[in-house]
């Protein structure tokens, strides 16, 4: 079997999905969606995926390539089309595109019922000062986030006496998506609970330098053993964006309740696999061969 592994750059989650390919016996070839041609030009609809005279039965997606609106819309398109056309997509275009716009996410767990910040999203500048102000008014913290971002980026309070950003503002992009600062120890810090078909199979703590605690962005690692109420949450997330698998963000307030901040479909795992034993990318193509 030859199945693809859409991404443009593969990096080392790549190369550890494709060596635990290679122990089943299986090639896995790097393709970047870009560079996938949508033919329409016969009696019968046809994707052509580099380096595949056929198409696969399935397909690992590993990373959207960011672009202009029509290059994104076109990419997906490709995976829209693959699945309809029978070839298994892990992680599907629909749970991308719920879940890499941070307003659907949040109204998909709010619509399951699942503990999230209080979230407000808006193009108008007037706007996003009236909810700026009724926040203050309540003593409440906002935090200003871009609504298509990852890795932390971006992300920051919103202090009550700065300037609200203007709308063409980098990381603001003409919306205003801002949530409810949620309050943690002095200690920044939210967790990570990977969640793989219907299970959790890590999580780990991240300390932050700031408000951000990404990986990324300089977030420190640590491992920890999920409770029984931060695994429920992370699995209700999951099914509430209708995901494969997914890195859910999950963090504590000070009084004790649990929050869902992010559903990422598209997560990288090399510092969750630095503090668990578990082979993360073993188990994502365990998964991906059960359900194929």
């Amino acid at each position: 079997m030859k199945i693809p592994i859409f991404t443009d750059e593969p990096g080392w989650q790549g190369s550890q999905l494709k060596a635990a390919y290679a122990k089943r016996g299986i090639e896995a070839v790097f393709v970047s969606l870009q560079d996938c041609v949508i033919d329409l030009s016969g009696k019968s609809s046809r994707i052509h995926i580099p380096n595949f005279s056929e198409l696969p039965k399935a397909a690992f997606v590993r990373g959207v390539a960011g672009g202009t609106l029509p290059q994104v819309i076109t990419r997906l398109n490709v995976l829209h089309m693959l699945s309809m056309q029978g070839v298994k997509i892990y992680n599907d275009a629909k749970a991308i595109e719920r879940t890499v716009d941070k307003a659907m996410t949040s109204f998909l767990l709010r619509q399951s019922g699942i503990a999230t910040p209080p979230t407000w999203v808006c193009e108008s500048r007037a706007q996003a000062q009236s909810i700026r102000q009724a926040a203050a008014e309540r003593h409440q913290r906002l935090v200003i986030k871009p609504l298509f971002g990852s890795q932390g980026q971006g992300v920051r309070e919103l202090m009550h006496d700065e300037p609200l950003p203007v709308p063409m503002m980098q990381y603001v992009d003409g919306v205003y998506y801002l949530q409810a600062l949620i309050k943690t120890t002095d200690i920044a810090h939210d967790y990570r609970v990977f969640v793989i078909g219907d299970r959790v199979v890590a999580a780990m703590r991240r300390i932050g330098v700031s408000l951000v605690s990404n990986v990324a962005a300089g977030g420190r690692c640590e491992s920890v053993q999920p409770n029984e109420e931060m695994t429920n949450l992370a699995l209700q997330a999951a099914k509430a964006v209708g995901v494969d698998y997914c890195g859910v963000d999950i963090i504590q307030s000070t009084s004790g309740e649990y929050f869902v901040l992010e559903v990422n479909s598209i997560p990288a795992w090399r510092g969750l696999q630095s503090v668990t034993e578990c082979n993360i990318a073993d188990l994502l193509v365990k998964d991906f061969l059960r359900k194929i």
